[in-house]
C-alpha cells in the first residue's frame, strides 16, 4: 500500500509541534511520499525501530492517508519544491528528492547514535527539508561520527 501525507501532516512536519511523532516517526513520515509502499518505507527505517505500529499511529492522527492511484500523478508533500527544483536529474541517475529521501533517515540515525553531543546536530538535520540542505550538513557529519559510518549517509546523498 501508498500513502501520502495529508495537509494536516504537511503542517506538523513544518510547525514540528502539535502532534506526537516522535523524531524516528518523523524521519519515517517523510518517507511516506506517493512513490513508496508500506513496505519499502519499513525497510528502509527498520534500523530505527519504525513498525507498522508507528505508521497506524500517523494514520490515526490524520497525517497520513491512502493513495487513490500507486502509480500516478505528482505526489502531495513538502518535499515537491524540491522535485521541481531536481534539475540534475538525468535518465540512469536519481533526483535530489530521492536522494534526499534515502539519506535522511540515515543522518537521523547517525546523530541519534552520538547521544547528547550530537543533539544540536540532530536538530539541524530535522531541520532540513531538501537535498541541498542535507548535503551542506555533511561535512559537519563526517566529522562527528567518523568516515566508516559516514560512508553510508555519503553513499545515499552523492552516488
Amino acid at each position: 500500500m501508498i500513502f501520502l501525507k495529508t495537509e494536516t501532516g504537511q503542517q506538523a512536519l513544518k510547525e514540528r509541534h502539535g502532534t506526537s511523532l516522535s523524531p524516528r516517526q518523523r524521519s519515517a513520515f517523510i518517507l511516506f511520499d506517493g512513490k513508496r509502499t508500506v513496505e519499502q518505507v519499513l525497510s528502509a527505517t527498520a534500523p530505527m525501530g519504525i513498525t507498522m505500529d508507528d505508521v497506524q499511529s500517523m494514520l490515526d492522527q490524520g497525517l497520513l492517508h491512502a493513495s487513490a492511484s500507486a502509480g500516478g500523478g505528482t505526489p502531495a508533500g513538502v518535499n515537491g519544491a524540491a522535485q521541481s527544483a531536481g534539475g540534475d536529474e538525468q535518465a540512469g541517475t536519481r533526483s535530489s528528492t530521492e536522494r534526499y529521501q534515502e539519506a535522511y533517515p540515515i543522518a537521523i540515525e547517525l546523530t541519534a547514535g552520538l547521544g547528547l553531543r550530537g543533539f544540536r546536530l540532530n536538530l539541524a538535520v530535522e531541520g532540513t527539508t531538501s537535498y541541498d540542505e542535507l548535503a551542506q550538513l555533511a561535512p559537519r557529519l563526517r566529522e562527528a561520527v567518523g568516515e566508516a559510518k559516514y560512508a553510508r549517509l555519503g553513499r545515499a546523498l552523492f552516488d
